[in-house]
């Protein structure tokens, strides 16, 4: 985490900034007809839980984490250009088919946070959530690290856990229906998996160069 610290939160802070600049442009001024997600059975089976959203903002700080991880230069290059390409895909999609929830007629204005979140990140650009696509790809990615390094199984469990957490709190403050998930995990999952396919990956080193890695590291910070 601590490489290339910096030039890894500046990255990332560009990458989300230029995508907001983009998302906010296309939510405001649609090309084409927008399109009204339908409900499924389980979107009015699924309640709403105003204090979901601190788990659906958690995702700007777990989006970090994949970058954060990347060992090489190469390999972060490798994931902003892949994150860019996922970016483009979703802008895309946005632009020829604008789509958007349906109300809900719920007044929001009394739960905290909420009107922050329909200011900025309204209602629109629905399908696919992008969300969810963020928190998919992030989360084949760092899985991909914690195999990598061997890392314990209950730490990749967490991260299973906190994307699939984000992915339910996009459903439980009514911000996507179940529709918009779906496309959202298959787009992020499809960029991840072909990232790790023809990008490049982290070299996987025994654990035995591993803990000498990180006892030099030790040592050297001593």
């Amino acid at each position: 985490m601590r490489r290339y610290l910096v030039l890894k939160a500046a990255g990332t802070s560009l990458i989300i900034g230029v995508f907001f600049f983009a998302y906010l442009h296309l939510l405001h001024h649609p090309v084409y007809p927008v399109t009204v997600m339908p409900s499924t059975e389980l979107d009015r089976l699924l309640p709403f839980r105003p204090e979901a959203l601190f788990v659906y903002l958690s995702l700007w700080l777990y989006v970090g984490a994949g970058p954060g991880l990347q060992l090489r230069l190469v390999e972060l290059v490798n994931y902003a250009a892949w994150s860019l390409m996922l970016c483009a895909a979703g802008l895309a999609i946005f632009h020829f088919w604008p789509s958007q929830v349906p109300s809900s007629g719920r007044d929001l204005s009394p739960y905290f946070g909420f009107a922050m979140l329909q200011g900025i990140d309204a209602a629109g650009n629905a399908c696919p959530s992008m969300h969810v696509a963020f928190a998919s790809f992030t989360a084949v990615r760092i899985d991909q690290v914690l195999r990598t390094t061997g890392s314990p199984g209950p730490l990749r469990a967490a991260n299973l856990a906190w994307s699939l957490a984000i992915v339910l709190s996009t459903l439980l403050i009514k911000q996507h229906v179940v529709l918009d998930a779906a496309a959202g995990l298959v787009l992020g999952t499809a960029f991840a998996l072909a990232s790790l396919r023809w990008g490049v990956a982290m070299p996987t080193l025994p654990s035995t160069a591993i803990a000498g890695a990180a006892i030099h590291a030790r040592t050297h910070d001593a």
